[in-house]
């Protein structure tokens, strides 16, 4: 089925940002791997497999729209340096996922193209857990310190 160009476009922009975050947060999981942080490495790899599985949902609808999806585009990665500033950069990432797919939404409605709609409102749901969850996480940093917070994310 031939989609509307923008619509593809849309839809490559926002495979372009779940393939920057597979990158960034698989390195964030396995920068707290190797501090020890089992629970805090096996998080960010849980969101990084749902990332791939966004990107891998993104790509398949670009397809069925007889586009081709663009998969060399990457913004710019941001690798945090301690777990705070991953939970940051992190938190950054969603935030700006959500307003994409929110826009993105917006954009396939006006174009009448439900199809896509559907898959961004699924992605969109996604987002905002992961974006909850780092709410949550910068929160239990800010209350307890970083240091009982670290605690409670070894193995």
């Amino acid at each position: 089925m031939k989609g509307n160009e923008k619509v593809i476009a849309l839809l490559n922009e926002l495979l372009s940002d779940e393939l920057t975050a597979i990158n960034q947060y698989m390195v964030h999981s396995e920068m707290c791997a190797n501090w020890g942080y089992e629970k805090l490495h096996e998080a960010a790899e849980k969101r990084a497999i749902q990332e791939m599985k966004h990107a891998e949902s993104l790509i398949g609808r670009v397809i069925f729209l007889e586009g081709t999806p663009i998969v060399s585009n990457l913004k710019q990665i941001r690798i945090g340096a301690d777990v705070s500033a991953q939970h940051r950069n992190d938190l950054r990432a969603e935030t700006e996922a959500v307003a994409a797919y929110n826009a993105g939404i917006r954009l396939a409605v006006e174009l009448s193209d439900n199809g896509s709609r559907e898959l961004l409102e699924s992605i969109l749901k996604d987002e905002e857990v992961h974006l909850d969850w780092l709410e949550a996480q910068l929160t239990q940093i800010e209350q307890m310190g970083i240091q009982t917070y670290l605690v409670e994310q070894l193995g």
